[in-house]
């Protein structure tokens, strides 16, 4: 371990007494941090030292001794999390699995309580770096237990906020194809890699991942179910969606996946209330990352309209980002404040349009890029610049010609009262005429706006 205290010490050690415990503690090469988790620690370079220098006495530990005494580091480490039912529980738990996951794997212990925990650790959305470092095996790194593949389940799934979704399916694909993964951490691997899958544009790769996890009954079958409802919408089915999101239940998200159906139909009045609605039953969940997401998608609905109620929102949605790592979430609330901007002359919108699209490119979050592309038709609808509407709408419609989210070509029609090019193919809630009139509504009133302050 990296850090300890007086009682792993003992635990690990299988001692009765706490004095010799103590007494380790209070050598000089034994270094403290008050502030710490587990305040004690040696240098790294003293902890290879004791594991790898030959030792002939006759008390030198075998393997089978450092093994001993890593499950029984691990089965410590394990109860202190579960045991802990005070403030600072995350951060227990992410200390926990930093170090359990790192013995796991080093000594090939079996999973224990690092199942329960890894599922602790998804299910807040929070995303703080996990991988302990790289273990000191000669060659490439290679899954052969089941600690190497959760240690790269976790580590993934942490990074893909940081990487290309690309890196994801594929990092994620040797978790599935190692088939080390008990079979709820296995379902685990095939939900994340289907909304990676989702997230590149491939919706028929998401779409099985996502059916076998609901066929599957486990943990993630709601959030599974969710993830369907979400493919049906961006594929148009809005009927379909809207049915499925009813039937979702807290552990589906449906008020958030009800708020994604409402706003396309520029309905953004339901979709802001299904968005708090998500926002304070995340809050009455304690699930961090939940509630600043159903934040920030208030805010995304918002921005198109009032733009100083858009303003109280965003300034929310960021407060609730902060500490919560979720990069495509960020991207959304830097698109609803381009949106809350639309039809100025004074904000810049172009260019930060362009750092915006440049950002998502990297990130590998192409949903993200239509979405940019729909505020900047919305700018320029307030406008009046039919050409850079109809250049935008040739963008979306090059963009979405394998059929998902192909909707975004009429919404920006609908926004600058064009007519469409083609027939379409979308199923809207009460008809495409409902939902053009609403988006002209939002284009006047923001003119009216802007105009009002001139």
């Amino acid at each position: 371990m990296s850090r300890t205290d007086t009682e792993l010490v003992m635990r690990t050690a299988a001692l009765v007494h706490e004095g010799a415990a103590r007494r380790l503690i209070e050598r000089p090469f034994v270094r403290d941090n008050p502030f710490g988790l587990w305040p004690y620690y040696l240098h790294a370079l003293i902890r290879t030292t004791l594991r790898t220098a030959p030792d002939a006495t006759d008390d030198a530990w075998t393997p089978t001794d450092w093994a001993q005494a890593a499950d029984r580091a691990l089965t410590a480490l394990g109860t202190q999390w579960q045991a802990h039912t005070g403030p600072g529980g995350r951060r227990l738990l992410v200390g926990a699995l930093r170090q359990g996951l790192a013995l796991a794997r080093d000594l090939h212990l079996d999973l224990g309580w690092l199942a329960d925990g890894a599922w602790a650790y998804v299910g807040d959305s929070v995303w703080e770096p996990l991988a302990p470092p790289a273990p000191h095996r000669p060659g490439p790194a290679r899954l052969e237990t089941a600690a190497d593949a959760l240690v790269e389940l976790l580590s993934t799934l942490a990074r893909r906020q940081h990487q290309h979704r690309s890196h994801t399916v594929a990092r994620l694909t040797a978790v599935i194809d190692s088939q080390l993964l008990p079979d709820d951490l296995h379902h685990m691997a095939l939900y994340y890699r289907a909304k990676a899958h989702r997230d590149l544009g491939d919706s028929p790769a998401s779409r099985t991942g996502m059916q076998a996890v609901a066929d599957g009954q486990g943990r993630l079958a709601p959030a599974a179910r969710r993830g369907l409802a979400h493919l049906a919408r961006m594929a148009g089915d809005f009927p379909t969606a809207l049915t499925t999101a009813r039937t979702l239940g807290w552990d589906g998200r449906h008020h958030r996946v009800q708020g994604d159906i409402w706003w396309p139909h520029g309905d953004m009045d339901r979709a802001a209330t299904a968005y708090a609605a998500a926002r304070d039953e995340a809050e009455t969940h304690s699930v961090t990352g939940e509630r600043s997401n159903s934040q920030a998608h208030r805010a995304f609905a918002l921005a198109f309209t009032d733009p100083s109620v858009a303003d109280s929102e965003l300034a929310l949605a960021e407060q609730l980002l902060v500490g919560v790592d979720l990069r495509a979430t960020t991207l959304s609330t830097h698109i609803a404040a381009l949106a809350r901007d639309a039809g100025r002359t004074d904000a810049d919108i172009d260019d930060r349009a362009q750092v915006l699209r440049a950002e998502i490119t990297a990130a590998g979050v192409t949903y993200t890029e239509l979405a940019l592309d729909l505020a900047l038709a919305f700018h320029h609808a307030i406008r009046n610049d039919h050409d850079q509407v109809t250049a935008t709408i040739a963008r979306l419609s090059e963009n979405t010609r394998d059929g998902d989210f192909a909707y975004y070509s009429d919404i920006a029609a609908f926004m600058a009262d064009l007519p469409l090019e083609d027939t379409s193919p979308t199923r809207w809630i009460d008809g495409a005429q409902h939902t053009r009139r609403r988006w002209r509504n939002l284009v006047s009133a923001r003119r009216a706006h802007l105009n009002g302050h001139e």
